[in-house]
């Protein structure tokens, strides 16, 4: 590749293992210049394999493009490619394969396109590794936002709630309050359902979504509310004043309302009736993830 390292910009991108050079001539209009790497780009991807011609093009492709042109930082591109390629849908292997055309543009020197194969294994280090990372933030924020909430109740997932105790422990720790530690100051709150014999599962859901449609009610200062597996609803709270009346109140509702149904009423065996039981959190959050575990 040709070297043109003098500038700053060149030299910055040389430690960063990116290109130094796009091959193409200095001078003229940058909107032409970007136009005819932004060609020779598309040309190669396209001989590479590239499977979805009609949605190559984006803002980010631009951006490149011009941060190669020395108008921008390329780091900040490369993000953006990888978080527009990302958000359009289209995988990793794809978008790295493009990228790997790119880099094959760039070291024919300013001859037009060259003969792609879209060897991504060919790639410097850290553009790879810049639209992999980027990529991959958006893909893991789409997973995690379908996952940390139930479906069916509408309550959070038992993963989120490990995620909440995992900073309630953080936040509290080595921070005695009194003669109290502060993850002292929590407990859980366990919804219990006690069936009768025979209740079908379908009737038996429909009892934890009611109850957790109470819990959403009554615990909306800030507690945590979620679903362990398909049929134990938690919630996670701060021990302060009045939190016994509102449990007992929780309590109440949900059974009057399993009552006022025929069917819903076949959810709680006859004498017994829905139980919020209070459970202290352990010492340590390995022990809290354990508890959590034995109530699944």
């Amino acid at each position: 590749m040709r070297r043109s390292g003098e500038h700053e910009r060149g030299s910055r991108a040389g430690e960063r293992g990116l290109p130094l050079s796009t091959g193409l001539p200095e001078d003229g209009d940058l909107r032409e210049r970007r136009r005819a790497l932004r060609a020779w780009w598309l040309s190669a991807t396209l001989a590479a394999g590239w499977p979805f011609p009609g949605d190559w093009s984006c803002s980010g492709v631009d951006q490149v493009c011009d941060a190669l042109l020395g108008r921008g930082e390329l780091f900040d591109a490369l993000t953006e490619l990888g978080q527009q390629r990302a958000r359009a849908g289209i995988g990793l292997d794809e978008t790295l394969n493009d990228l790997a055309a790119l880099y094959e543009v760039l070291g024919s020197e300013g001859e037009g396109v060259v003969p792609a194969r879209g060897d991504c294994s060919e790639l410097p280090a850290e553009p790879l590794r810049t639209v992999a990372v980027s990529w991959a933030d958006v893909t893991a924020g789409r997973s995690a936002s379908r996952e940390v909430v139930d479906a069916l109740t509408g309550l959070t997932t038992g993963a989120y709630l490990r995620m909440r105790l995992y900073e309630v422990y953080r936040e509290t720790a080595g921070a005695g309050q009194g003669d109290r530690q502060g993850w002292d100051h929590y407990a859980l709150l366990v919804v219990t359902l006690c069936p009768t014999e025979g209740t079908d599962r379908w009737t038996h859901l429909m009892g934890v979504v009611l109850a957790s449609d109470v819990l959403r009610t009554e615990f909306d200062a800030g507690e945590t509310v979620s679903l362990l597996r398909e049929s134990t609803p938690v919630v996670l709270v701060r021990q302060r004043k009045g939190l016994a009346e509102r449990r007992l109140r929780a309590e109440r509702t949900i059974a009057e309302r399993l009552r006022s149904d025929p069917e819903l009423a076949r959810v709680c065996a006859p004498g017994e009736g829905p139980r919020l039981r209070w459970l202290r959190l352990p010492a340590e959050y390995a022990q809290a993830c354990a508890l959590i575990d034995s109530l699944c």
